[in-house]
Formats: structure tokens, C-alpha cells, sequence
């Protein structure tokens, strides 16, 4: 299963991977919708571009697209606007006199950009690795580097990525860092059991590259990997915060929210007790294993491999990824036409017997996941 689904991969991934959009001139006719929006796109103001997803959304699904093909496009279109807004700071600090980059850096993006799994409407997680440079030319080129992260990440707020409200932005000190400094950070937060650390951490080390050196982004993410087997407590630590996101499900293990700001007695938070489940154990046990792998596809793919999660458990877990992004990207699509915000939010109303005892089974198998990653550590 997981080497068809690699190979279903190719091309699609390719449109937003140049600086200019695809020329569709010439494209057949079943891809006329999807033409329509990438000529919409280039033709439009890039504070617009965003706004075309829910179409772009329409035309990859009339296409018969999986969604969870499509949270990979929309990944990569954020990737997009990423490079666009990175670029347009750099040359607009060039003009202002600033100048070159004093040395070599990397933006990464954190969260489910960086595995590949946005749907609709996220908002910013990203940091900043700087090349190691002399301590007396520290208020310079901080000054540079912070000067490019306030404008990248008020371009991308501009053209909808929203600021995080977590302050999870290259913007802030503790997001921007040169990477002798990030490794000693992450050595603090994972030589101790401390709460805020490992949710700092568990923000952190899901990213990728996107934009700059990305040898500085390896050279991180060998070294993170690198601390884990001496990282007993900050994994146990990271083990129980599991507990504070347990799936949808009651004690008698059927579908049922944990009632926290629902909008009615119907719905389920299918983000927060659904996919932050699965996401964090995996992360529990790729780590555990030193699987340098980022998406849960590419995670459970490794830790099936290794034997660390059973083929059939692991194929089990695909299928109810792949059905709980099915079901957010269909609500979202919803909520944008009716006008309501969107969300992670579910109404279990709107499914069929049939996806809800999918979405049941699905949920128990992220059940055993959890379960699994606790006894590892």
C-alpha cells in the first residue's frame, strides 16, 4: 500500500515547485478546471492567491484526488507563498541598502506544512537557523535575520497565513537562532522532564526546509536525533502528555467529543481528537526509533519496516488518516460556503452509518497507537 501510494505522488507535486506557476496553454480538457484556477492564480494579486484554494480544493476533488494527495498540493502551495514572501523581504532590504544575507541561513516550517498534511486555513509555525558567526558581529546580523522574519511573516499574515498566536514565527528570539545555539537549546529541553519544554519540542521537531541552506536544517535534525537515547525523561515526559489528547471516543468506545467549546452536542474536534493524536504518537515512536522521516505516511511506512508497528496496525492507521482528512477537508469546503469559521470541527450528522463506523474503527486503532508509543519509552 505504501509504495502505490508513493507513485501516485509523482507530478502532481511538481506544480507549485517552480517560482512561476505551470503555463496550462495546451492542457486536456478533464484538467480544465484545475487550468482555470492555476491561470486565476497567475494572473491575480498574490494577497488573492491564498483565497484560491477552496476553488483549487473543488477542482483537485472533481479530479478524484484522495484528500490526503491534496493536503500534500496545499503544502506545497504554502511552500509557495513561503518562497514568494522570503524573496519579495530579501529584495526589498536590498533596496533599502541592507544588503546581502551576512551568511548562510534556513527558514523551516514547522507543524503540518512541514508533513505535508495542511488543509485549509493554517496559520504560521516556522524558525530560522543561522549559520554560526563570529559573537562580535551578534547585534548586526540578528538585526538582519529579525529584520527578514518581521517581513516574511507579515507578507504571509498579508496574504493568509495568519500570524501564530502562539508567537511560533522566526520573529521572536526563541524561534531564531544560529544552529550551535539550536542545538544547545534543544540539549536543555530534552535533558529534563519540564512540561513547556516538551511542547516546545514537540512543535519543533516536525519541519522541513523551506528556503536557504537546508544543510543547516540536516545538521539540526541529525544532532536532534543524535540526543534521543540519552533523553529518557523528556521522552517519558512527551509519552504522558498522550493523555492530554485522547481520541473521540468514550468509554464505551463510541464517537463522542470531549464536549470542550463544541458548537452542539454533534460535533467532534476530528483535528484535536483525531489527527494530534495519531501525530503525536507517531512522533513518540519515530523518534524512539530515530526515524528522521516527517509525514505520518513516511513515519508509519519506517516503523512498519522496522516491526515496530505490525503491517496490518500500520495499514490500519493510513486508512483512518487518510478518512479523518477526508472528512476535515469536506467540512471545511462546507464551512467556507455557509460562512462559518474554518476548523477542526466535524458534524457527525453529516456522515453516513457506514464513514462513522470507519471513522469508529479508525479511531481505535489510534487508540492502540497511543498505547503502543507509551510502553516504548
Amino acid at each position: 500500500m505504501f509504495e502505490t501510494q508513493r507513485a501516485l505522488v509523482l507530478g502532481w507535486r511538481m506544480l507549485f515547485s517552480q517560482t512561476r506557476l505551470p503555463d496550462t496553454q495546451g492542457w486536456p480538457d478533464c484538467l480544465s478546471g484545475l487550468a482555470s484556477v492555476l491561470s486565476a492564480m497567475s494572473s491575480s494579486d498574490v494577497t488573492r492567491v491564498k483565497a484560491l484554494q477552496v476553488p483549487l480544493v473543488e477542482a483537485l476533488m472533481e479530479l478524484q484526488l484522495p484528500a490526503w494527495h491534496i493536503s500534500q498540493i496545499l503544502s506545497d502551495h504554502n511552500d509557495w507563498l513561503y518562497r514568494f514572501a522570503i524573496q519579495e523581504s530579501i529584495a526589498e532590504m536590498q533596496q533599502q541598502g541592507w544588503g546581502e544575507a551576512p551568511c548562510r541561513f534556513c527558514v523551516l516550517c514547522m507543524g503540518s506544512g512541514a508533513r505535508s498534511e495542511s488543509l485549509l486555513n493554517p496559520d504560521q509555525d516556522n524558525a530560522l537557523i543561522i549559520e554560526d558567526y563570529p559573537d562580535a558581529r551578534q547585534g548586526e546580523i540578528d538585526l538582519w535575520f529579525q529584520t527578514l522574519s518581521e517581513r516574511f511573516t507579515d507578507k504571509l499574515d498579508l496574504v493568509g497565513i495568519p500570524l501564530c498566536k502562539g508567537h511560533v514565527m522566526a520573529r521572536w528570539p526563541l524561534w531564531r537562532k544560529t544552529l550551535s545555539q539550536w542545538c544547545e537549546q534543544f540539549r536543555q529541553w530534552t535533558s529534563r522532564r519540564t512540561v513547556r519544554q516538551v511542547q516546545f519540542s514537540n512543535i519543533l521537531l516536525d519541519f522541513k526546509p523551506v528556503f536557504g541552506d537546508s544543510s543547516l536544517a540536516d545538521a539540526f535534525r541529525e544532532y536532534a536525533l543524535s540526543r534521543m537515547p540519552r533523553a529518557g525523561l523528556f521522552l517519558h515526559e512527551m509519552s504522558e502528555l498522550l493523555d492530554e489528547t485522547p481520541v473521540a471516543l468514550d468509554r464505551f468506545e463510541r464517537l463522542h467529543g470531549d464536549g470542550k467549546e463544541t458548537p452542539h452536542q454533534d460535533a467532534i474536534n476530528l483535528k484535536k481528537q483525531g489527527l494530534l493524536p495519531l501525530q503525536a504518537a507517531l512522533r513518540l515512536l519515530a523518534l524512539r526509533k530515530g526515524v528522521s522521516e516527517q509525514s505520518c505516511q513516511a513515519r508509519l511506512a519506517a516503523l512498519a519496516e522496522q516491526r515496530v508497528i505490525h503491517q496490518d496496525h500500520a495499514e490500519a492507521l493510513l486508512l483512518s488518516l487518510h478518512h479523518i482528512q477526508d472528512l476535515l477537508l469536506h467540512s471545511q469546503l462546507s464551512a467556507f460556503k455557509e460562512g462559518r469559521p474554518i476548523d477542526g470541527w466535524v458534524d457527525l450528522r453529516t456522515l453516513n452509518p457506514m464513514s462513522k463506523q470507519v471513522l469508529r474503527l479508525g479511531l481505535l486503532s489510534i487508540k492502540e497507537l497511543q498505547k503502543k508509543a507509551r510502553i516504548s519509552v
